[in-house]
C-alpha cells in the first residue's frame, strides 16, 4: 500500500514538473508583435480567441510571394484562410508545402486546417487541424466553439522533416477525404486515418494554420476535389 502511495506521488511530482517546464517554456517566449503587410486579396487572419485580448490581426504578417506563394511571420498563432476555398463533404484533399526558415526559441507548430465553419464567431467556430512541427512530430485536433479534442496527440515519425542545424525544414501535409475515412499525410507518406464517421461533417473553408513567432514560407495550397 504504502509503495503505492509513493508511485502515485511521484507520477504526480513528475507530471507537475513536466507541466510547471511547459509553462516556463512557453512564458520565455511571449508572443512578438509583426508589422502586418498588404493582405492577400481575399484572405483573412483569424487569431486564437486567447490572443484576442492583446493583439489584432494587424501584428501578425501575412504576404504574396507571387503566384501560389505565400509567406507568415507570426505574431500570435492564427488562421489564414480565402473564403473562397471551400471543399465538398464528399471527397477532396487539401495540400500544402511549407518551410519553416528560421528555428523558433520552443518548438511550434504549422499545417493546415479543413472543414471549417462558423470561423469569426468564437462560440460557434468549427475546424479540423493538421500540423507539424521542427521536432518530426505531427498531431491532429479539432476546435469546436471554446473546445479543442485532442485526436491524436504529438506523435514522432520518420516521414515528417525535422528542422537542420539553421532551423530549417520543408514539410508537405495533406488531408485527404475519403468516403471511408480521413486520411493525413507528410511528403508522401500516411502518417495517420480517422474513420470518416468521426466527423459529423466535413464540408467547409480550407486553410492554414500557423503557431506563434514563426518565420515560415507556404510554397502552395490547393484544394482537389
Amino acid at each position: 500500500m504504502q509503495r503505492s502511495i509513493l508511485t502515485l506521488a511521484l507520477l504526480a511530482a513528475a507530471a507537475s514538473t513536466a507541466g510547471a517546464q511547459a509553462q516556463a517554456a512557453k512564458d520565455a517566449d511571449p508572443t512578438r508583435k509583426v508589422a502586418a503587410g498588404t493582405l492577400p486579396a481575399g484572405w483573412a487572419v483569424r487569431l486564437d480567441d486567447k490572443d484576442k485580448a492583446r493583439y489584432t490581426e494587424k501584428d501578425t504578417r501575412f504576404e504574396a510571394m507571387g503566384a501560389g506563394q505565400w509567406h507568415v511571420t507570426s505574431g500570435p498563432a492564427a488562421l489564414y484562410y480565402n473564403a473562397a476555398h471551400t471543399a465538398p463533404g464528399d471527397s477532396y484533399t487539401v495540400s500544402t508545402t511549407i518551410t519553416q526558415t528560421k528555428a523558433p526559441s520552443h518548438p511550434e507548430a504549422y499545417g493546415i486546417f479543413l472543414s471549417g465553419r462558423d470561423l469569426d464567431d468564437a462560440a460557434k467556430q468549427d475546424y479540423a487541424y493538421f500540423l507539424v512541427r521542427g521536432t518530426g512530430e505531427f498531431m491532429v485536433n479539432h476546435r469546436a466553439g471554446q473546445e479543442i479534442h485532442k485526436i491524436i496527440p504529438w506523435t514522432a515519425h520518420p516521414a515528417v522533416a525535422k528542422q537542420d542545424a539553421n532551423g530549417k525544414a520543408t514539410n508537405t501535409l495533406e488531408a485527404r477525404v475519403g468516403a471511408d475515412s480521413v486520411r493525413f499525410v507528410v511528403n508522401g507518406a500516411q502518417v495517420a486515418a480517422i474513420p470518416r464517421d468521426h466527423y459529423r461533417n466535413t464540408s467547409g473553408v480550407a486553410g492554414l494554420r500557423v503557431n506563434h513567432n514563426l518565420d515560415v514560407h507556404v510554397g502552395g495550397f490547393e484544394i482537389k476535389k
